[in-house]
C-alpha cells in the first residue's frame, strides 16, 4: 500500500498511544484481522487475539510501560517504526527491574490501512541483562 507519509506518521502515533494504554486489545485493532506480529525469531502470533496477548504480556511485565516512537521510515512497501520501551518490571513475577530498550517493527500495510504483518526486534540479550536484578554493593 502506498500511504501519505503524514498519514503514517499519525498512524504510528496513534499505534504508540495505544501501546501506552495498557489496553492490549487497542494495540490488537491496529492489525488486520488475520495479520500477524512476530518478535525477534520467536513464532509470530497470527489475528488479533493472538496478537493481543503478546501484547498484554508486556504490559502485564510493565504495569507503568512507555512507548516513544523514535522515528518512522517509509522504505518501498514497508514502514520502520523505531521505538524505545520503558518501565519497571513489576508486573507478576517480575524482578522490579527498570528497563530501557529500543526496536522496531518493519511493517507491511494491507490495502484497508492495517498492519498485514510486524516484524520487531530489539537486542534480546541486552533486556535480558537489564531484568536481572543487580547485585547490591557492600557498605
Amino acid at each position: 500500500m502506498q500511504a501519505d507519509p503524514s498519514e503514517l506518521r499519525d498512524f504510528a502515533a496513534h499505534y504508540t498511544d495505544a501501546w501506552c494504554s495498557q489496553d492490549a486489545a487497542s494495540v490488537a485493532a491496529f492489525f488486520a484481522a488475520n495479520g500477524s506480529l512476530r518478535i525477534n525469531d520467536g513464532t509470530p502470533a497470527v489475528g488479533r487475539t493472538a496478537i493481543a496477548e503478546v501484547v498484554q504480556s508486556f504490559m502485564a511485565a510493565f504495569p507503568d510501560l512507555r512507548i516513544v516512537m523514535d522515528d518512522l521510515s517509509i522504505q518501498n512497501d514497508r514502514v520502520i517504526y523505531h521505538w524505545t520501551l520503558t518501565g519497571n518490571n513489576t508486573g507478576p513475577g517480575g524482578t522490579g527491574q527498570p528497563v530501557r530498550i529500543s526496536g522496531s517493527e518493519t511493517w507491511h500495510i494491507d490495502s484497508d490501512g492495517c498492519v498485514a504483518s510486524s516484524l520487531g526486534s530489539f537486542d534480546s540479550a541486552e533486556y535480558q541483562s537489564q531484568l536481572r536484578p543487580r547485585s547490591r554493593e557492600p557498605r
